[in-house]
């Protein structure tokens, strides 16, 4: 069994333990069926992928590779002889020795032109090789797009059962047991996510904020928010920790400089709340 299914299998259990009858036990089974099912669309996608693109590239990998590398390799040998056949000739001073070397130089040249003719001719087969390969990576692009698009179909049906359940059992501390089960998306959560964060405009710069960049003063502040440096010239922040800020001439309206012992670098005037 695979993680998905082990995780699913310990949930039905659980559910049965607590009762099939409760909510919280028709859940936990409901849950562990959609993860058992899970497991098994992620054992296909091992099973395809693994036929469909590991094999061929293992296969060539193990074979047709080893076949190219190990002729390149005697290519490379038979170049060695031939220049050393030619530098014999270039030595020979006696007319015989001059035959023989001569004679050697063919040779090796003409065992060197075979060699380079099979390496050639393996070569020119990588092309075909990668036609190949690329139809295997797009058969294992496409065997993961059905895992994600299962996936994901498994998980809505899952969120509608559980929606369907009474709004009490669904209710957390901080919501009363009238609140609907919202459905979720990955537009909506971005959306959430990018409204929940503090927006930066030249509207909300107080007076505090205006004094401080028109003089060369500094000040200290208080930060509101965690803030994760973009760059290397911004400065990470912590909510409630307290730097000190001040201007520098040339620097956008939306920033201040903020120095941390002996670290420093641009923070957004929207996290921070000046302190007198």
């Amino acid at each position: 069994m695979n993680n998905p299914e082990l995780l699913g299998q310990y949930m039905i259990d659980a559910g049965n333990e607590f009762g099939p009858g409760t909510a919280y036990g028709n859940a936990l089974i409901k849950c562990g069926e959609t993860q058992k099912r899970i497991g098994t669309a992620d054992r296909e996608l091992i099973q395809t992928s693994a036929i469909n693109f590991l094999t061929p590239l293992r296969n060539f990998t193990d074979g047709d590779y080893k076949t190219i590398a190990k002729e390149r390799k005697l290519l490379q040998n038979k170049r060695l002889d031939l220049d050393a056949a030619k530098t014999r000739l270039k030595k020979a001073k006696v007319a015989e020795a001059r035959a023989v070397s001569e004679q050697e130089v063919r040779i090796t040249q003409s065992e060197f032109d075979r060699q380079a003719e099979i390496t050639r001719l393996l070569l020119e087969g990588i092309s075909s090789t990668h036609a190949h390969h690329l139809r295997c990576l797009n058969d294992f692009v496409e065997a993961q797009m059905t895992y994600y698009a299962q996936c994901y179909q498994y998980m809505l049906d899952l969120q509608k059962q559980l929606g369907s359940f009474p709004s009490t059992f669904l209710s957390n501390n901080n919501q009363s047991s009238s609140t609907p089960v919202p459905s979720v998306s990955a537009p909506s959560v971005l959306a959430s996510a990018s409204a929940s964060l503090p927006s930066v405009s030249n509207s909300v710069v107080t007076s505090g904020f205006s004094e401080l960049k028109s003089s060369s003063g500094n000040r200290k502040a208080r930060v509101l928010y965690d803030y994760d440096a973009a760059n290397s010239s911004e400065l990470s922040l912590l909510a409630d920790e307290v730097i000190t800020v001040y201007s520098i001439p040339g620097m956008d309206s939306d920033w201040l400089m903020g120095e941390r012992g002996n670290q420093k670098g641009k923070v957004p005037i929207t996290y921070l709340e000046l302190l007198n």
